[in-house]
């Protein structure tokens, strides 16, 4: 009985020093791979850290974190309603109900410090860890950055930037550039360019055009490249990611062209091999994929998403046409001009070698370490 009582002293005596991360947000792959790179690296700076993830339920994350090894518990927070309508009760109920279970997870998991990535769950997490004096780090990936994380940068110990300039949204003492996260595969990358074509069965003797068009479909892109497949030259091979919502309409496109020279694909698995093929890249301008795309340091096209909160995609792919590291097509001038662009791209090798070798410059590989630190630091604090 004395062994037992002395045993269980121990666990709690255990459970007490160990320390604990708590990581709210997500709702997009942009903000939910970023999140697992920072437990990733914490996690490899300290194996004993216990982590737990926090995230909207029915969203990406509820599967994306269970899939990397990280536990994880939902809330039934939903995105803010900018117009008025009835659906503004809904989020209203729905953030108190998320509001007072964000409380209890802190209660319970009593963590040394939460980070909120951002998204929809990142809110209600952060502002229960500040009404319990934990430490707060934000991490914000665009150049311009979103409600939640203006609102929550008030009272945020340290805000992990990855763009310069930040301090027009952000209390510049709090401010840390690190860069966004990106998965650990894409910055293992090594440029073995027939590694990754012979992966995808494709030809050293022809151009690699890589587009992205979205886990769902972005449809700007994928339209692009259905109404465009025939001016693309013989010369040219394409790995073709049109998202769940066109791939079908895409395989029968590439029948209807008999093109053997295109892999048409819903989801590409193995993302560091599609970039490793790659010559050139067009892809929407999410922060996370241009962090991504720096570390790659391929020439890329960039057609921008007007479907998203104040228009951030545009701002992020200025970021970098502004240093002559990506070419930018409007999401409406794109139907006319995105493939013109492309195909002009494949024969100017001198303006591919200056994108790529600006592009490369703006990459941040350890920005996850980065921002582990800030966390590890706060916590001995």
């Amino acid at each position: 009985m004395l062994k037992l009582i002395k045993k269980q002293k121990l666990n709690k005596r255990r459970l007490k020093m160990s320390k604990r991360v708590i990581i709210g947000g997500g709702g997009t792959g942009g903000h939910i791979f970023p999140a697992i790179a920072i437990a990733d690296a914490l996690r490899e700076a300290d194996p004993d850290i216990s982590i737990l993830f926090v995230g909207a339920e029915d969203k990406i994350e509820m599967e994306k974190v269970p899939a990397a090894g990280y536990r994880i518990t939902g809330i039934p927070v939903t995105g803010f309603q900018r117009k008025f309508s009835l659906k503004i009760f809904v989020f209203l109920f729905r953030l108190i109900r998320s509001m007072r279970k964000s409380k209890k997870i802190i209660r319970d998991f009593k963590p040394d410090v939460a980070v909120g990535v951002g998204g929809y769950a990142s809110g209600p997490v952060m502002r229960a860890a500040r009404l319990k004096g934990i430490p707060v780090i934000i991490q914000e990936q665009n150049s311009y950055p979103g409600i939640t994380n203006r609102m929550l940068s008030k009272s945020a110990d340290r805000i992990c930037v990855a763009y310069e300039g930040m301090e027009k949204y952000f209390p510049e003492n709090r401010i840390i550039l690190t860069g966004n996260p990106v998965r650990k595969e894409i910055q293992m990358i090594k440029p073995a360019r027939k590694e990754g074509l012979d992966y995808f069965g494709l030809s050293e003797k022809k151009e690699t055009l890589l587009v992205l068009g979205g886990s769902l479909g972005a449809e700007t892109i994928n339209r692009c490249i259905i109404n465009g497949i025939s001016e693309i030259p013989e010369n040219v091979q394409m790995i073709w990611q049109s998202g769940k919502n066109y791939f079908r309409e895409a395989k029968e496109k590439k029948m209807e062209a008999f093109a053997a020279n295109i892999i048409v694909t819903d989801f590409i698995i193995r993302m560091d091999m599609a970039y490793i093929a790659a010559d050139i890249i067009i892809s929407r301008a999410g922060a996370g994929t241009i962090s991504e795309l720096a570390i790659v340091g391929k020439p890329v096209i960039l057609v921008p998403s007007p479907n998203v909160a104040d228009d951030h995609q545009t701002k992020n792919a200025l970021s970098l046409v502004n240093k002559d590291a990506a070419i930018m097509v409007s999401d409406k001038d794109a139907g006319l001009s995105l493939m013109k662009e492309a195909v002009s791209l494949i024969v100017d090798k001198n303006k591919r070698r200056i994108l790529s070798e600006n592009i490369k410059k703006l990459a941040v590989p350890d920005s996850a370490d980065q921002i582990a630190k800030e966390v590890l630091k706060l916590m001995n604090k």
